[in-house]
């Protein structure tokens, strides 16, 4: 019985990156064999066991057959015979397909290393097909992978294979809980617009996102938008969202700001019945789909319908602002109203060759809500207490009384 340390692990100390979690394949060995050593099993589909002590989780090696569509589509099989390298070989890329034995040795049968030096994904053999979510994490893995020093790209014939792959409909059997799943990961990534690249490279993000896909080639204002395509816009705005660390509900909405510019007419875009109208029922439309959670869906559909209004919010009447603050209910979630002007600042700074842009918008929205937070509606209240029906209106009547303080 011989234990090996495999995948990423193996990958990121060799790029001199900090190892998170260690993944463990056990040879040699049988399901009998490890709880006689006092492992426990905690796997459904093949034998994966924890270790008695430090509880990090050992597999046996093992080999895979396809039988169905989709990624769930597979039966395993494990003994004591399966090798080593008839483990790796059902792995994803090379370089997440070495191991490294408890001497330090690191076995590397298809290239792994080399493939770290050219900063390449290559898949380790057509098994690879096998897999949609394949595609997803490679996306993800290049938005992981694609800055200084490690800059990495998708290897030509892998990328023929991923086309093939989503030609083949193999994509459209991934479940949204799934594609959701590697999105967000993917979002949370150092540079989120690569994983988007990728997918569009290969026609995945036209089956998963359409509504995404249809950016490229739709046209911005130069005066504003020097980069002038949507989609390049918003790639511009999503990895501003991700160099400011920002959550993954910002980063979401950052992300789906501009949907309504893929359906809508231009000259159009400015009107509170173009893009922002069209692209909040978009994004409710994207978040069904993909069961996205609910803090995501709900500051994306905001984002979407109002942030043209935040860039205009100096020029409102006190009025309108107080109907943007109740309609994005920013006095019982102020802190999700933030997270929205959060949104918003990114598509003002994701923007190329733009660099003496001013926004002050977002902080003259936080002082009008303050100001109009100050309101004692519990006051008022008791002064309408004969006509009961007037309270909502009399209190929003001090809230714009309260805004104009800060307007002068």
């Amino acid at each position: 019985m011989q234990t090996y340390v495999v995948g990423g692990a193996v990958r990121d100390e060799l790029l001199g990156l900090p190892v998170q979690d260690r993944d463990y394949v056990v040879v040699g060995a049988t399901p009998e064999r490890m709880l006689q050593a006092g492992f426990q099993p905690v796997g459904k589909d093949f034998p994966v066991f924890l270790h008695p002590r430090t509880h990090e989780e050992y597999a046996l090696a093992r080999t895979e057959r396809k039988t169905a569509a989709g990624y769930k589509g597979f039966v395993f099989h494990t003994d004591s015979e399966v090798t080593l390298e008839q483990d790796l070989i059902r792995r994803d890329l090379t370089i997440n397909a070495m191991a490294q034995d408890e001497q330090g040795h690191i076995t590397d049968p298809f290239g792994g290393q080399a493939d770290l030096q050219r900063k390449l994904f290559r898949h380790v053999s057509e098994a690879f097909a096998e897999d949609p979510v394949r595609i997803l994490r490679v996306a993800r893995f290049a938005a992981r992978f694609s800055v200084a020093p490690y800059d990495f790209s998708v290897a030509p014939e892998t990328n023929t294979l991923m086309r093939q792959m989503v030609e083949a409909g193999e994509v459209d059997a991934l479940v949204p809980e799934r594609v959701w799943q590697e999105l967000a990961r993917g979002l949370m990534e150092i540079k989120p617009s690569r994983m988007f690249e990728v997918l569009r490279e290969c026609g995945a993000l036209q089956r998963l996102l359409p509504e995404l896909d249809a950016l490229w080639g739709v046209p911005q204002p130069p005066k504003y938008h020097p980069e002038i395509d949507t989609g390049v816009h918003v790639m511009l705005v999503v990895d501003y969202a991700a160099q400011k660390g920002y959550s993954l509900p910002v980063r979401f909405a950052a992300l789906l700001h501009d949907l309504g510019k893929g359906t809508t007419s231009p000259e159009l875009w400015p009107s509170h019945h173009g893009h922002e109208e069209r692209g909040e029922k978009l994004v409710s439309q994207v978040c069904k789909r993909l069961k996205v959670p609910g803090d995501c869906r709900d500051l994306a559909i905001m984002t979407a319908r109002d942030h043209g209004k935040v860039g205009r919010a100096l020029e409102m009447r006190t009025a309108t602002i107080i109907n943007l603050l109740e309609r994005n209910d920013a006095f019982r979630k102020p802190q999700r109203f933030q997270e929205m002007l959060l949104a918003a600042e990114c598509d003002c700074f994701g923007r190329s060759g733009l660099t003496d842009i001013q926004f002050p918008q977002p902080a003259y929205l936080m002082r009008a809500l303050h100001a109009a937070q100050q309101v004692n509606g519990g006051e008022i209240a008791r002064q309408c207490a004969a006509h009961p029906e007037r309270i909502p209106e009399a209190i929003r009547a001090a809230r714009i009384a309260a805004l104009h303080n800060i307007k002068e």
